[in-house]
């Protein structure tokens, strides 16, 4: 049950723009900008990192969304999304994006442990300046994301809700990022 009076026919992020819309734009755009906006990565990757990052920190609504979204994107490629959470280390993707994910562990859990060395190595395989950047960007981004959700205990599906999250998967794939225009004054 949510800590405070949230729309109860919406779920994680999307009650709490409800809720505080002149916040919840903002948030939105961001997310639209930074998952869906002009990058080197794709949008595919961009979500596998947003989902990696929520998988770690255990926040059911942000993984499981964005891991759906992240699968409906990779389409044929979708189970590399399932072995990147589970051990992204040896999972059949590019040396470049297993470091760039090592770079978002980093910032999920101490920032300051990005090292000289582990961008070296990025850039050695492959990594530009903007894929860095995105890719703190997008952990950075996400850490404030599940702590306002899980904070606030919105409402989740279990993880285990296949169904809700491919739907919501396939609608973020196809639309993207686009606030709710909802102001309840709750």
């Amino acid at each position: 049950m949510p800590h405070i009076t949230l729309p109860e026919q919406s779920l994680g992020i999307r009650s709490l723009a409800e809720y505080r819309p002149d916040t919840g734009q903002h948030l939105y755009e961001l997310a639209q900008t930074l998952l869906r906006g002009e990058s080197s990565l794709s949008e595919a990757e961009r979500e596998l990192i947003a989902a990696f990052v929520s998988y770690r920190n255990q926040c059911t609504f942000c993984f499981s969304s964005h891991a759906a979204a992240s699968r409906y994107l990779f389409q044929d490629d979708a189970q590399v999304v399932d072995f990147v959470l589970n051990d992204y280390e040896n999972a059949p993707i590019s040396a470049k994006l297993k470091l760039l994910l090592s770079i978002a562990a980093c910032v999920q859990t101490d920032a300051r442990t990005v090292s000289d060395a582990l961008v070296a190595e990025a850039r050695s395989n492959g990594a530009v300046d903007r894929d860095i950047h995105d890719t703190v960007l997008i952990a950075a981004t996400f850490c404030l994301f599940n702590r306002y959700v899980d904070g606030l205990a919105t409402i989740t599906p279990p993880a285990e809700d296949a169904e809700t999250w491919a739907a919501m998967g396939e609608r973020l794939g196809k639309n993207g990022y686009v606030a709710p225009k909802t102001n309840l004054n709750l």
